[in-house]
């Protein structure tokens, strides 16, 4: 996928109905993440999530949670104190409960935090 249908995949799915159950996966899929990735991750046998945190996906360098409403934050400051996301060498975390979106660059320090429904106008953070 090009820059161009990675944004258009963000954005059809800022606006679906949040799921929390599926948004991990659907947002490792709107960044091109093969569905057998997707379906490893899901895998309670022989899993390739390598997540610590609950309600957590962790995939190579990013580390996704969601969390219950008005937990955004302090689920954000649980992934980044995550053994996991260190182990893992993490550059990103992300955390939302459908209402609001938060997301750090390990690296550089940047954040993002929105409304969960206009994350996809920072789809450009998460490119690497």
């Amino acid at each position: 996928m090009n820059a161009v249908e990675i944004e258009e995949a963000v954005s059809h799915l800022a606006m679906q109905d949040f799921d929390a159950a599926e948004f991990p996966f659907a947002f490792l899929k709107a960044f091109d993440n093969k569905e057998t990735t997707i379906k490893k991750l899901r895998s309670a046998k022989n899993s390739s999530n390598s997540s610590d945190v609950s309600g957590g996906v962790q995939r190579n360098n990013i580390h996704i949670a969601v969390c219950a409403e008005g937990d955004a934050n302090n689920t954000l400051i649980e992934l980044k104190q995550s053994p996991a996301t260190s182990k893992g060498k993490v550059k990103i975390i992300l955390a939302t409960d459908g209402v609001e979106f938060v997301a750090e660059d390990l690296n550089t320090a940047e954040t993002v935090a929105c409304a969960y429904s206009n994350f996809a106008n920072y789809f450009g953070f998460f490119l690497t």
